[in-house]
């Protein structure tokens, strides 16, 4: 095998392989989220006296949505088009915008007003932040990295490209979950950036104190995580706070290693709630057992394998700062709402990546998968032009 046909096959490995894993792992949990929204959700139409069909009808238009707008960012749309001035304070302007809109104007479900009606669909502004975030941040931290920016200008950008707006989601919509989220997706890309240990673990520090004070100077928090310990002991014996956690318990306790069998969930007989969206792992768990919740988790390592595979072949910092952040807060918030349902977390309602009923968390998840592949795009042109590198001949001259 000659130099140029060893570089090449090795560059075939290095990038379409991660991008073939990728994109095969993201369809597998999509399908596999389609299948149990359906089974998850019959018990609830039925209470709401609507079509079976309707949770699978509803995930299925996001879906498509999702896909359309992963096209167009994955072979349309080049991602540096959003490494630009223009496009970082864009898409943070809009995010801003629309939550002081839902402050304002938005729709409001169990004590929270995180939701906004637009041409009649239901928006969660706080699904889409955490793209723009990710951005805003990529283009800051590598503005740095080049020299354009000094770091008084970093200094300056950061609060108020990153810190005020990130301070509007948290007060006006009261959600810590994301909220923290977002902060993991930051840290991504502080990581990827290669920003001194020093002030790494500073602004880890940082993101720890005001994760304990969000906790614990809230009483409501403070309240759900001392219920973990015992859920039957909630003042109100388990039909209080601690009902749900005890519902998921039982769901995964009924299911075993082998399930009981897909659609034949109890817990969803009205005794879960929110058995479709924010606890449909555990009506995994009871229909698939613990081979369905593993499969679920190994299809999740998987992704984050693949994701940052393509980070590294990215042929930009701010593509690998981009698409590294993104991968991680995919991965991060599925191990999240993963460690709600078996109650090592107290419960922050964020929904399982994917596979819960809900359009803005699906069609936000499929924008990601879609810049995550734009950046491989850029990893396939490098392979161009390594491969006419190795075309060059020396002539020597006899």
């Amino acid at each position: 095998m000659t130099r140029q046909s060893r570089t090449a096959t090795s560059n075939d490995v290095n990038v379409l392989l991660p991008r073939i894993v990728f994109l095969l792992t993201a369809l597998a949990l999509v399908l596999f989220g389609l299948v149990m929204v359906f089974s998850a959700g019959t018990m609830e139409t039925i209470e709401r006296e609507t079509a079976p069909f309707y949770f699978l009808r509803k995930q299925l238009i996001a879906v498509a949505i999702g896909v359309v707008l992963a096209i167009l960012l994955w072979k349309v749309i080049p991602s540096s088009w959003f490494n630009t001035k223009f496009a970082s304070i864009a898409v943070v302007a809009i995010v801003a915008l629309f939550i002081i809109l839902t402050r304002v104007a938005g729709d409001e479900y169990n004590g929270a007003r995180r939701w906004i009606l637009i041409a009649g669909f239901s928006f969660q502004i706080s699904e889409f932040a955490k793209i723009a975030f990710a951005i805003m941040g990529a283009y800051i931290l590598d503005r740095y990295r080049s020299g354009e920016f000094s770091f008084k200008d970093t200094v300056v950008w950061a609060f108020v490209g990153l810190l005020i707006p990130i301070g509007f989601l948290y007060v006006f919509q009261s959600d810590l979950g994301t909220t923290l989220i977002i902060g993991v997706g930051l840290l991504s890309v502080l990581w990827i950036g290669e920003v001194p240990t020093k002030w790494f673990a500073l602004i880890v520090l940082g993101l720890v104190i005001f994760a304990l004070i969000a906790v614990f100077g809230t009483g409501y928090r403070s309240n759900r995580f001392n219920i973990l310990s015992d859920p039957w002991n909630d003042g109100d014996g388990g039909y209080g706070a601690g009902y749900q956690i005890i519902h998921s318990y039982y769901a995964l306790a009924e299911g075993g290693v082998t399930g009981v069998g897909l659609g034949n969930s109890h817990e969803k007989f009205q005794y879960l709630p929110e058995a479709e969206t924010d606890f449909i792992f555990a009506v995994i768990g009871e229909e698939l057992g613990l081979i369905g919740t593993t499969l679920v988790i190994v299809l999740f390592l998987v992704f984050l394998w693949a994701g940052m595979r393509i980070c590294r072949s990215a042929t930009t910092g701010f593509d690998a700062m981009l698409s590294g952040s993104l991968v991680i807060m995919i991965v991060a918030q599925a191990f999240l709402n993963i460690a709600c349902v078996i109650g090592l977390l107290p419960t922050t309602g964020k929904p399982l990546p994917f596979i819960s009923s809900g359009g803005s968390s699906m069609i936000a998840t499929l924008i990601m998968v879609g810049l995550i592949l734009g950046v491989s795009n850029g990893s396939d042109k490098s392979k161009v032009y390594e491969k006419r590198r190795d075309d060059l001949r020396v002539i020597r001259a006899r």
